[in-house]
């Protein structure tokens, strides 16, 4: 038996030290928490994907009383961006999460962002992994209140994909 081991290389960066084009896509990727749709989880997630001729497509999260048949913030953007772009590649996406669970009922709109950043789930990352096979890498910046994450590639967080399609 052989031992392996995957390392990941991403930087933890300060508002500051992105561009100011990065913290506009922060912006609206945290300006779509406010259009995501979760009665249930209460957790609401945005996401804006900046496309190869400088548009930026935006989603977020649609629940649904029959789950699972909603859909996550990032799987919005990149079909939204597949349909209204086909063929142009996806540069970068920006990610960020409120949970309005912590909020009385009413007051959603003052919840908080998430401290620290979340990731995508599995079928979203597999999601745009595709994207990134066909146009090359998409650079992953996933926002927090106290820590941003800046990943080199959707592959970086999924190491072990369906690559055979």
């Amino acid at each position: 038996m052989k031992e392996k081991s995957i390392e990941i290389t991403y930087r933890s960066v300060d508002p500051d030290e992105l561009s100011a084009a990065d913290r506009e896509l922060i912006g609206k990727a945290k300006g779509m928490t406010y259009r995501s749709y979760a009665p249930y989880s209460r957790f609401h997630v945005g996401a804006a994907i900046l496309m190869a001729d400088g548009s930026v497509v935006c989603g977020s999260n649609q629940e649904n009383a029959a789950y699972p048949s909603g859909i996550c913030a990032e799987r919005n953007a990149c079909w939204q961006a597949s349909a209204l772009n086909p063929g142009m590649a996806m540069i970068k996406i920006a990610i960020a999460a409120r949970n309005v669970g912590s909020v009385p009922n009413g007051d959603e709109d003052k919840a908080p962002f998430q401290a620290s950043p979340i990731s995508p789930c599995g079928a979203c990352r597999q999601a745009l992994l595709e994207y990134e096979h066909l146009h090359g890498p998409i650079e992953v910046i996933l926002y927090g209140a106290d820590q941003i994450f800046v990943f080199p590639s959707i592959s970086s967080l999924l190491p072990f994909s369906f690559t055979e399609f």
